[in-house]
Protein backbone atom coordinates (compact mmCIF):
# COMPACT_ATOMS: atom_id res chain seq x y z
CA UNK A 1 0.00 0.00 0.00
CA UNK A 2 1.60 3.11 -0.82
CA UNK A 3 0.59 6.35 1.60
CA UNK A 4 -1.67 8.97 -0.48
CA UNK A 5 -0.02 12.09 -2.05
CA UNK A 6 -0.03 15.14 0.07
CA UNK A 7 -2.99 17.61 -0.52
CA UNK A 8 -1.82 20.40 -2.44
CA UNK A 9 -2.37 23.29 -0.44
CA UNK A 10 -0.43 21.59 2.23
CA UNK A 11 2.45 21.07 -0.17
CA UNK A 12 2.02 24.97 -1.60
CA UNK A 13 2.59 26.16 2.49
CA UNK A 14 5.69 23.68 3.18
CA UNK A 15 7.68 25.09 0.17
CA UNK A 16 6.87 29.15 1.64
CA UNK A 17 7.15 27.84 4.99
CA UNK A 18 8.11 31.98 5.70
CA UNK A 19 5.56 32.97 5.42
CA UNK A 20 4.35 31.54 9.19
CA UNK A 21 7.32 33.76 10.09
CA UNK A 22 5.88 37.12 7.95
CA UNK A 23 2.37 36.23 10.04
CA UNK A 24 4.13 36.13 12.87
CA UNK A 25 6.01 39.78 12.73
CA UNK A 26 2.78 41.57 11.76
CA UNK A 27 0.85 40.17 14.24
CA UNK A 28 3.75 41.28 16.56
CA UNK A 29 3.46 44.23 15.16
CA UNK A 30 0.20 44.93 15.75
CA UNK A 31 0.81 44.11 19.04
CA UNK A 32 3.55 46.80 19.60
CA UNK A 33 1.11 49.20 17.84
CA UNK A 34 -1.70 48.36 19.34
CA UNK A 35 -0.15 48.79 22.96
CA UNK A 36 1.13 51.61 21.82
CA UNK A 37 -1.84 53.61 20.41
CA UNK A 38 -3.88 52.42 23.58
CA UNK A 39 -1.18 54.16 26.23
CA UNK A 40 -2.23 56.38 28.71
CA UNK A 41 0.14 59.47 28.55
CA UNK A 42 -0.11 62.63 30.61
CA UNK A 43 -0.30 66.05 29.03
CA UNK A 44 3.62 66.71 30.44
CA UNK A 45 5.05 63.41 28.75
CA UNK A 46 3.75 65.14 25.16
CA UNK A 47 6.07 66.71 22.95
CA UNK A 48 7.98 65.55 19.79
CA UNK A 49 9.47 62.75 21.50
CA UNK A 50 7.32 60.70 23.72
CA UNK A 51 6.57 57.44 25.36
CA UNK A 52 4.73 56.26 22.21
CA UNK A 53 7.20 57.40 19.90
CA UNK A 54 9.24 54.36 19.97
CA UNK A 55 6.65 51.62 20.17
CA UNK A 56 5.17 53.04 17.04
CA UNK A 57 8.65 52.98 14.84
CA UNK A 58 8.70 49.71 16.37
CA UNK A 59 5.75 48.49 15.40
CA UNK A 60 5.63 50.03 11.81
CA UNK A 61 9.02 48.38 11.15
CA UNK A 62 7.71 45.23 11.98
CA UNK A 63 5.10 45.90 9.74
CA UNK A 64 6.87 46.69 7.28
CA UNK A 65 9.39 44.14 7.15
CA UNK A 66 6.38 41.17 7.29
CA UNK A 67 5.00 42.59 4.35
CA UNK A 68 8.46 42.67 2.44
CA UNK A 69 9.13 39.44 3.45
CA UNK A 70 6.01 37.96 2.68
CA UNK A 71 5.87 40.08 -1.17
CA UNK A 72 9.79 38.19 -1.42
CA UNK A 73 8.95 34.85 -0.72
CA UNK A 74 5.39 35.04 -3.13
CA UNK A 75 8.33 35.91 -5.90
CA UNK A 76 10.24 33.30 -5.34
CA UNK A 77 12.58 34.05 -2.45
CA UNK A 78 14.08 31.61 -0.39
CA UNK A 79 16.63 31.91 2.73
CA UNK A 80 19.74 30.02 2.37
CA UNK A 81 20.04 26.77 4.53
CA UNK A 82 22.31 28.31 7.64
CA UNK A 83 25.18 25.60 7.17
CA UNK A 84 26.62 26.19 10.68
CA UNK A 85 29.88 27.67 12.03
CA UNK A 86 31.25 24.55 14.03
CA UNK A 87 28.02 22.88 14.90
CA UNK A 88 27.76 19.12 13.74
CA UNK A 89 24.05 19.21 12.77
CA UNK A 90 24.44 15.02 12.51
CA UNK A 91 24.51 15.67 17.11
CA UNK A 92 21.43 15.86 18.92
CA UNK A 93 20.65 19.12 21.39
CA UNK A 94 22.45 18.81 24.29
CA UNK A 95 19.06 18.79 26.35
CA UNK A 96 20.89 18.87 29.55
CA UNK A 97 22.50 22.46 29.19
CA UNK A 98 19.00 24.19 27.72
CA UNK A 99 17.18 22.03 31.36
CA UNK A 100 20.08 23.83 33.23
CA UNK A 101 19.47 27.08 31.59
CA UNK A 102 15.65 26.85 31.79
CA UNK A 103 15.66 25.83 35.59
CA UNK A 104 18.59 28.91 35.91
CA UNK A 105 16.22 31.47 34.25
CA UNK A 106 12.69 30.08 36.15
CA UNK A 107 14.28 30.29 39.91
CA UNK A 108 15.74 33.85 38.61
CA UNK A 109 12.17 34.35 38.29
CA UNK A 110 10.54 33.21 41.54
CA UNK A 111 13.75 34.43 43.19
CA UNK A 112 13.69 38.29 42.31
CA UNK A 113 10.90 38.82 44.48
CA UNK A 114 11.81 37.85 47.59
CA UNK A 115 15.76 37.70 47.19
CA UNK A 116 15.87 40.66 45.04
CA UNK A 117 18.12 41.83 41.86
CA UNK A 118 21.25 41.34 43.01
CA UNK A 119 21.56 37.70 45.16
CA UNK A 120 18.80 36.70 42.58
CA UNK A 121 20.74 38.12 39.92
CA UNK A 122 24.23 36.82 40.82
CA UNK A 123 22.35 33.39 41.25
CA UNK A 124 21.45 33.71 37.44
CA UNK A 125 25.01 34.99 36.17
CA UNK A 126 26.57 32.15 38.08
CA UNK A 127 23.98 29.10 36.82
CA UNK A 128 24.20 30.02 33.33
CA UNK A 129 28.43 30.05 33.32
CA UNK A 130 27.81 26.72 35.24
CA UNK A 131 25.29 25.16 32.81
CA UNK A 132 27.18 26.74 29.78
CA UNK A 133 30.18 24.41 30.88
CA UNK A 134 32.56 26.71 32.98
CA UNK A 135 34.20 24.89 36.22
CA UNK A 136 35.56 27.56 38.10
CA UNK A 137 33.96 27.22 41.52
CA UNK A 138 36.38 29.86 43.35
CA UNK A 139 36.34 32.59 40.14
CA UNK A 140 32.51 32.02 39.04
CA UNK A 141 30.55 32.86 42.03
CA UNK A 142 32.86 36.34 42.27
CA UNK A 143 32.25 37.47 39.23
CA UNK A 144 28.59 37.03 39.39
CA UNK A 145 28.13 38.63 42.04
CA UNK A 146 30.36 41.45 41.14
CA UNK A 147 28.59 41.65 37.69
CA UNK A 148 25.01 41.55 39.29
CA UNK A 149 25.70 44.24 41.68
CA UNK A 150 27.07 46.81 38.80
CA UNK A 151 24.05 45.49 36.68
CA UNK A 152 21.63 46.85 39.78
CA UNK A 153 23.92 49.92 40.50
CA UNK A 154 23.64 51.15 36.88
CA UNK A 155 20.05 50.10 36.18
CA UNK A 156 18.74 51.45 39.79
CA UNK A 157 20.76 54.19 40.18
CA UNK A 158 22.36 56.04 37.36
CA UNK A 159 19.28 54.92 34.41
CA UNK A 160 16.74 55.67 37.19
CA UNK A 161 15.04 52.02 36.24
CA UNK A 162 13.59 50.84 39.76
CA UNK A 163 14.92 46.97 40.12
CA UNK A 164 13.88 45.84 43.34
CA UNK A 165 16.82 45.04 46.14
CA UNK A 166 15.27 42.96 48.46
CA UNK A 167 16.54 42.60 52.02
CA UNK A 168 19.96 44.75 50.90
CA UNK A 169 17.62 47.54 49.92
CA UNK A 170 18.78 49.31 53.25
CA UNK A 171 22.73 48.40 52.53
CA UNK A 172 22.82 49.32 48.66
Amino acid sequence: MTAPPPAPTRSWLRERSELGFCVLLFVLGVLVLTDALTMDVDLTQRGPVGPRTVPVVVGAGLLVVAVLLAVDVLRGGRGEAEAGEDVDLAEPADRRTVALLTGVFLAFAVLIGPLGFPIAGALLFWGSAYALGSRHHDRDPLIAAGLSFVTYFVFDHLLGVPLPGGPLMGVL
